[in-house]
């Protein structure tokens, strides 16, 4: 008898005990790994251009067109090498500083970024355009480069007043500028010109441009961009 009871207390608990482990709360799926560039862990770098009117602030986008903000970062840090109009390779020398907004038009955009200050200049090199799907001429403060027909990118860029949608699949964006940044591209925009070719009387000149949470990625593009033969001096980069 005391045999029979024992043998059915241990049935009882034996059910007791599969019960409670069936009605535990299951595990939580594990969510897969997010895999984050190295611009996003950084943060994107960000251009401070100083003018004699005004500051510029523009963010940076490696993971649209690395070539591009590697290219600007290296001319605007003088971490990159580029040529004068008499062909002489500068080192260690910012090519920004002290350049000029040559090219301004009201309601499209202001055009900076020539060694040479009158629209055909360059750094000594051109580069393929990288043109985005996702990243169109769809708003105002767009920082872009200038060229001069396909893959022909060098160190001029504009940065758009208004929506320029007509410019899409053309040029490599590779920035987008603050508000604040807008409203002194509409004061550069409206100064007095040459109608002959958007040169401003008075031109707005570039002090510096300094770079922010620039991450080394995208400071060193991981593919050089080849040298080429130098452009013919006549060359003109700008956007239509």
């Amino acid at each position: 008898m005391r045999n029979s009871l024992l043998i059915f207390a241990l049935v009882i608990l034996a059910g007791l005990g599969g019960w409670a482990q069936s009605s535990s709360p299951a595990a939580p799926t594990a969510k897969p790994p997010v895999h984050r560039s190295a611009a996003t862990a950084a943060g994107s770098p960000t251009a401070v251009i100083e003018t004699t009117v005004g500051k510029m602030t523009c963010t940076l986008f490696p993971d649209k067109a690395p070539i591009g903000v590697a290219n600007f970062i290296g001319l605007a840090t003088g971490t990159r090498d580029w040529t004068t109009v008499k062909r002489t390779t500068k080192h260690g020398v910012p090519l920004y500083d002290n350049t000029i907004f040559h090219r301004v038009i009201p309601d499209f955009m202001i055009q900076g970024g020539d060694p040479a200050g009158d629209g055909t200049g360059d750094p000594g090199y051109k580069f393929k355009n990288e043109v985005s799907s996702d990243l169109q001429f769809d708003r105002p403060g767009r920082l872009a480069y200038a060229n001069s027909g396909p893959d022909t990118n060098g160190s001029q860029f504009f940065i758009t007043e208004v929506a320029t949608p007509h410019l899409n699949g053309g040029y490599t964006i590779f920035g987008q500028c603050d508000e604040a940044t807008v409203t002194l591209v509409k004061q550069i925009a409206r100064m007095a010109t040459d109608p002959m070719n958007n040169r401003p009387f008075r031109p707005v000149k570039i002090t510096h441009i300094t770079i922010t949470h620039a991450s080394t990625a995208a400071a060193k593009p991981a593919t050089k961009v080849k040298k080429p033969a130098p452009a013919p001096a006549n060359t003109s980069s700008t956007p239509n």
